[in-house]
Parts: C-alpha cells; sequence; structure tokens
C-alpha cells in the first residue's frame, strides 16, 4: 500500500465518531481477548443494515458486542437480532452492550453454542441479514449454512476478509489465509450471489442473495 493510500485507509477508519456505548464495549473485547471490528467496519455495518431495511438478522461470533449494537442501530424498531457464541462471557458481555445502547430485551436473542450446531436449526430462507465475524476454520461452513439463512435480496457480511491483509500475497500458505481464499471464490463464483470486497478493516467482504431463476 503506497503511503498516500494507507494515510487515506487510516483518515477513514479514523473518521467514525464512536460514543461511550462502543468504547466500553471495545474496552470489554480487550479485556476478553477478543478483537472487536475496527471502526470503519463498525460504521459500515450501521449503514448497510439501515439500507437494507432487515427485520431478521443473525450474527455469529457475538464478541462483546461491538458488532451487535452497531447492526442493532441500524436496523428498524421491529427487528431482531440473533447472535450465536460458544462462549458465554462474550454473549455475557454482548448482552452488557445491548443493555447500554438502550436495546429492549424482546429485539435480541443470543444462542450460547457451537455455530456448527446452531445454524442448522435455524429457518431456511428466513433471515434478511447474516454477519460473520468467527473461527476461520469453520467458515466454509458458516458461509454456506448463511446462503441457506438468507432470504432472496438478504445480505451476507463477512468481517475480516482479507486475514489480516494475507489473502492477496500468494507467498502466504497459512491455513487460514487459504480458507478465506476458498470462501472467497465460493461466493464470487455462486450462482446466485452478487458480492463485493470493500478494503474497510481488514476486509469486509458482502454478498447478496438473488432470486432463483426459473428455467
Amino acid at each position: 500500500m503506497s503511503a498516500d493510500k494507507q494515510s487515506s485507509w487510516s483518515y477513514a477508519e479514523g473518521l467514525p465518531d464512536e460514543d461511550e456505548v462502543l468504547l466500553r464495549a471495545r474496552d470489554r473485547s480487550y479485556e476478553l481477548g477478543v478483537t472487536p471490528v475496527s471502526t470503519g467496519v463498525a460504521a459500515a455495518l450501521t449503514v448497510l443494515a439501515a439500507t437494507s431495511k432487515a427485520q431478521t438478522v443473525v450474527e455469529i461470533g457475538a464478541g462483546a458486542g461491538v458488532s451487535g449494537v452497531c447492526i442493532l442501530r441500524g436496523l428498524g424498531p421491529q427487528s431482531v437480532l440473533t447472535t450465536i457464541d460458544s462462549d458465554v462471557d462474550h454473549l455475557r458481555a454482548a448482552r452488557e452492550a445491548y443493555a447500554e445502547a438502550g436495546v429492549p430485551g424482546n429485539r435480541t436473542r443470543t444462542i450460547s453454542g457451537r455455530a456448527a450446531d446452531v445454524l442448522p436449526r435455524l429457518t431456511d430462507a428466513a433471515y434478511d441479514l447474516v454477519f460473520i465475524d468467527a473461527d476461520k476454520a469453520g467458515l466454509p461452513l458458516y458461509v454456506n449454512q448463511a446462503i441457506r439463512l438468507l432470504k432472496p435480496g438478504g445480505m451476507l457480511m463477512l468481517n475480516d476478509a482479507m486475514d489480516q491483509d494475507r489473502v492477496a500475497d500468494p507467498a502466504i500458505r497459512e491455513e487460514s489465509t487459504n480458507t478465506l481464499r476458498q470462501v472467497g471464490r465460493t461466493i464470487r463464483d455462486h450462482e446466485q450471489l452478487v458480492s463485493a470486497m470493500l478494503p474497510t478493516g481488514h476486509g469486509l467482504l458482502l454478498a447478496v442473495k438473488m432470486p432463483a431463476i426459473r428455467k
């Protein structure tokens, strides 16, 4: 990245002005050893949620609630966020963040468990938005499940899609990097998805599920 591009990226990431709710959620993230979404990704999640007019959302990986709060702030008052995480401390921190943000309890559903076990129990084509920020090894499964869960017109959002900026370097062959390359190709080549990679944070991969074409 050239110096000018690095400066532009840093400027874009630093432009959002986060309030005390998000700053406290970030502090709890670091205390739990969780890396929260970047400020640029956080702002993008709010905008994307708002433009999607989503009513039903699934989040895979709660963190400490930073991404959940940002998504909820873009959603309408009747929408519901379902957050899945195997760590009860993460879910507790996320619920604390939601409460501090003034989100009514009936607008969030936190599920403790492995996403690989929980996702297959969710209903086909019932969700408008799926956000994934979870373990890299599970991404192929999570993405396939997300495609199943999304309604036509629904959006998939994948955080850290560039694997800390390693995906673009062909010399790097780490397992997580190879997994994200595979996932990126799967999304790009899927006949029902249109996709784009945003350079926000460490890559925010977006895909919209198009209606099936009847032959």
